[in-house]
């Protein structure tokens, strides 16, 4: 179903911001960087800013939270019958298989996100509400509560994890860290490979 012509404009909206957010923290830092000059930049009004996004931090990692939010629709769009690890590991390996070769543009924004406290703090955030989406999808495959909430806190641990280790060597393959870390990770739930 394609999406109406109010979500295109919206979507374009939230789109335009993110890449001001971003392109203004790459060129003056993260910290210099305002919330009436990513507006300004993208074309609206503050209030229009607030309408998206609660704070400039939200707005610069609005890419990686639609990153994650495609990989929990991923793990939703595989079979049932998949265990619910070997799930995880394929939605991965298509969100970063397709990443192919980086613009160096995408490693500063990540490489951001390490540098500046307020961030990284956004970061945590956004990934505690995406490991509640993930638990609830994995839950759809694991019925122990507890199980499917660890298992999806472990898989988000260990992309982040492959992110970071990356970044310190980004001339390897980002997707074969990520897929490293996932299978060093998957001896834990051996009994859902």
């Amino acid at each position: 179903m394609t999406a109406g012509l109010r979500e295109r404009k919206k979507a374009a909206t939230r789109l335009a911001l993110h890449e001001s957010a971003v392109r203004l923290a790459i060129e003056h830092g993260a910290e210099r960087v305002t919330v009436e000059a990513i507006a300004d930049d993208a074309g609206v009004s503050r209030r229009t800013f607030s309408n998206y996004f609660a704070n400039k931090e939200q707005a610069l990692l609005h890419g990686d939270f639609e990153r994650m939010r495609h990989l929990t629709e991923a793990l939703r769009e595989c079979p049932p019958t998949v265990p619910a690890w070997a799930a995880l590991t394929t939605a991965a390996d298509q969100l970063y298989g397709n990443l192919g070769t980086l613009d160096p543009g995408q490693v500063q924004r990540w490489r951001l996100v390490r540098e500046h406290p307020a961030l990284t703090a956004q970061h945590v955030n956004t990934f505690a509400v995406l490991e509640q989406e993930l638990s609830a999808a994995i839950a759809e495959r694991v019925p122990d509560p507890l199980r499917a909430r660890l298992m999806a806190a472990t898989f988000l641990a260990a992309l982040r994890v492959s992110l970071d280790v990356w970044l310190d060597a980004p001339d390897s393959d980002l997707a074969t860290v990520v897929r490293r870390a996932l299978a060093s990770s998957a001896a834990g739930f051996a009994q859902d490979l």
